[in-house]
């Protein structure tokens, strides 16, 4: 039915696109810049109206008209062109037909690394389907080139198919999701949308519209480095004040001791010597009471800690990176509700749970835009075990049209 699906994702998933958290420019990669402007040409290509680059946000934009004579709710559907960090390079994707549920599916060919039922048990789910996986050395980029892929077919779709009622749909292909940056610059004002929803999400079914609220803290400790022969009542030792700092967070209150709706401390990075040492931490929770009470934790360990010299030794610098948006959503769960009526239509079950970590879309909701999250299919994200199934893909088109086409009546 989608001839085109699986040939784009493809092309786009060739394509190297990742981005560069240390890069001054937006787009943070010249890579995301020649990427867009392929994408243009596609959607000029397939009908599409309006088709434009904004140079300062890095987003392409483009409108697909009404074909209906009365007012309808303007819709959007967003996906990020880059793909996260690991190797992107030379991606040469296998794809594995009729898979048994079973077997265990070699990525390289000396077998070092396989897709086995043992460690990845959701490999099951897909009995019978299409997998695209990698071979071993990259990531795929199915997060979030499944999410392009599956927004340009619906696209082409629709406009071969003016039987398929709709209003005015915009879509927006953005920069430097992967590095929580994408969004920062988003112009409202020219999305010019109702509402939207990012094609950004897992398996077959995720709707989300609840995040975390995120900070980051960037902590500088400065020590006083003396000989340690003659070190007593002198020295302060830096990295011992990291260690200190880190001892008085929850240890329970971890990544990897968490999930659900728990929130946590993230410790990102450490490092330094004796004089000064430097520490990162991101600061998650989906409750803004606690997400604020989590910050002024952070402070309390800094004041305490600073009241122990002679001078203030803890510095920090902690900002709020996006909020959870379900707080402008469940103010109007229509947009949910729309999106939960088109996958039943599609014969998928919805599964709604708040994601354990962030979308554009939570940036975006907080501008003006109310923005959930859709399953665009891609598991085992970020790295070389990375696989999509042909058929979520095709699910996830469907359900776009559906969305659109039920906003239409």
């Amino acid at each position: 039915m989608y001839e085109n699906l699986l040939p784009r994702f493809l092309q786009y998933v060739k394509t190297e696109t990742r981005s560069d958290a240390t890069s001054k420019t937006t787009p943070s990669t010249e890579t995301q810049v020649a990427f867009a402007h392929e994408l243009m040409k596609e959607l000029e290509k397939i009908g599409m109206q309006d088709v434009t680059y904004n140079d300062k946000n890095g987003y392409v934009i483009a409108t697909l008209p009404s074909n209906v004579d009365h007012d309808v709710r303007k819709i959007g559907f967003i996906s990020h062109m880059d793909t996260a960090d690991f190797n992107a390079e030379n991606v040469n994707p296998q794809i594995i037909e009729n898979y048994d549920g079973e077997s265990t599916i070699k990525l390289d060919q000396a077998g070092k690394y396989t897709l086995n039922t043992k460690d990845f048990p959701n490999l099951k789910n897909y009995q019978g389907q299409t997998l695209i996986t990698t071979d071993g050395s990259t990531l795929l980029g199915s997060d979030d080139k499944s999410g392009l892929a599956e927004i340009m077919t619906a696209m082409e779709y629709l406009i071969q198919h003016p039987e398929v009622k709709h209003g005015e749909i915009r879509v927006g292909f953005g920069p430097d999701e992967e590095i929580g940056i994408g969004a920062d610059k988003f112009d409202v004002a020219q999305f010019d949308v109702d509402f939207a929803y990012t094609m950004d999400g897992g398996p077959l079914g995720e709707l989300q519209y609840e995040t975390f609220s995120a900070a980051q803290a960037e902590i500088t400790m400065h020590g006083k480095n003396v000989h340690p022969g003659t070190a007593k009542n002198t020295m302060i030792n830096a990295l011992q004040m990291a260690i200190d700092f880190h001892d008085q967070l929850p240890a329970a209150e971890r990544p990897e001791k968490t999930e659900g709706r728990e929130g946590f401390y993230h410790l990102l990075a450490l490092n330094g010597n004796v004089e000064e040492a430097t520490m990162t931490y991101i600061i998650r929770d989906h409750d803004r009471e606690k997400f604020e009470a989590r910050k002024a934790n952070i402070l309390r360990i800094q004041k305490e800690m600073n009241s122990q010299f002679d001078q203030e030794r803890v510095e920090i610098n902690m900002y709020d990176q996006y909020y959870n948006m379900g707080e402008v959503i469940e103010k109007d769960m229509s947009v949910i509700d729309l999106a939960k009526g088109a996958m039943e239509e599609a014969d998928i079950k919805p599964v709604i749970a708040p994601i354990r970590g962030g979308t554009d879309g939570s940036k975006i909701s907080f501008m003006g835009i109310p923005t959930p999250n859709i399953f665009a299919g891609a598991e085992n994200m970020h790295g070389r075990f990375e696989f999509v199934s042909l058929q979520t893909m095709e699910k996830a088109v469907d359900t776009i049209i559906n969305i659109v086409k039920n906003n239409a009546e």
